[in-house]
């Protein structure tokens, strides 16, 4: 008897190839110690001085972010959004980042969400708008400088930075590994939780919110992630090109979707770097209109 093929569903796959094209726990088999590896690194860093925890930005359990400041005053600030498919994990699993961009003279914040199901993806990316907006009035008192505010996220998150990157508060993003199309989570085990509907593919995907006057992006993605996850990038900044935005993509070499987190994490860091870079360019382009 011959068993049917699972009926093609998106660039030549079916449910259970899609499916395995976006599981990036499934492709890197050690990824819970990843991020027990993570939650110690956090907690300790949780613990210097200066930071400022559970900051409410609205009156959500989970709407909060974790204030971590470089020791200069007025410095930039890097405000990061956590990943987990926009269903798991916590923003104070990933203060362990602020390593990175305090060591460089940049503030950190680690912005907590709404979780779906309980939150449709809309009201998530309403969420970070609102934090954003929060951050920007906040500076003063917090002590960093509001016209040097940068969002970056990791996978969802890296998908929440470049869709709030037009927020007027935002000088530039830095997503990683992160989902920038979002038809095919709406067509594997994604969407079960997410509930993305046809016009959700329009308005929450940022390859099809591209426009004039978005902010600079540096997109950065591990050379070992999944080739869905990679040809994501590369596709969002191609699409970014062709309107003529700053939008670049990068892939690091030897990666996989959490190891790539290190390049952040430490002071020298390949993404460490770009965010360097990427609010140098800024800043000069700034200055250079006054």
């Amino acid at each position: 008897m011959t068993i049917p093929s699972s009926p093609v569903l998106y660039r030549g796959m079916g449910r259970a190839a899609l499916d395995a094209a976006y599981d990036n726990s499934a492709a890197v088999k050690d990824s819970a110690a990843w991020l027990d590896a993570w939650r110690g690194r956090s907690a300790q860093i949780r613990q210097g001085r200066g930071v400022r925890l559970d900051i409410p930005y609205a009156n959500g359990e989970r709407t909060k972010f974790d204030y971590l400041p470089a020791s200069p005053a007025k410095a930039p600030l890097f405000v990061f959004i956590h990943g987990g498919y926009w269903v798991r994990n916590s923003r104070d699993m990933f203060s362990f980042l602020a390593a990175g961009p305090n060591a460089r003279g940049i503030d950190f914040v680690s912005v907590g969400y709404t979780l779906a199901p309980q939150a449709r993806l809309a009201q998530i990316e309403g969420e970070i708008r609102q934090c954003l907006t929060h951050l920007s009035a906040q500076a003063d008192h917090l002590g960093f400088d509001r016209e040097q505010i940068f969002v970056g996220g990791w996978s969802a998150g890296g998908h929440l930075a470049a869709i709030t990157c037009d927020h007027p508060a935002v000088r530039g993003a830095l997503p990683i590994s992160g989902i920038f199309d979002l038809e095919p989570a709406t067509l594997n085990y994604l969407n079960e939780p997410l509930q993305l509907t046809t016009d959700d593919i329009a308005t929450l995907s940022p390859q099809r919110r591209l426009r004039a006057g978005l902010a600079s992006q540096r997109l950065v993605v591990g050379g070992n992630e999944l080739a869905e996850l990679q040809r994501q990038s590369r596709d969002y900044a191609a699409a970014a090109k062709a309107q003529n935005l700053d939008v670049t993509a990068r892939i690091l070499p030897g990666h996989h979707h959490f190891s790539i987190l290190d390049e952040l994490a430490k002071p020298d860091g390949e993404i460490t770097n770009e965010l360097a870079k990427l609010i140098a360019q800024t800043s000069e382009a700034r200055q250079s209109t006054f």
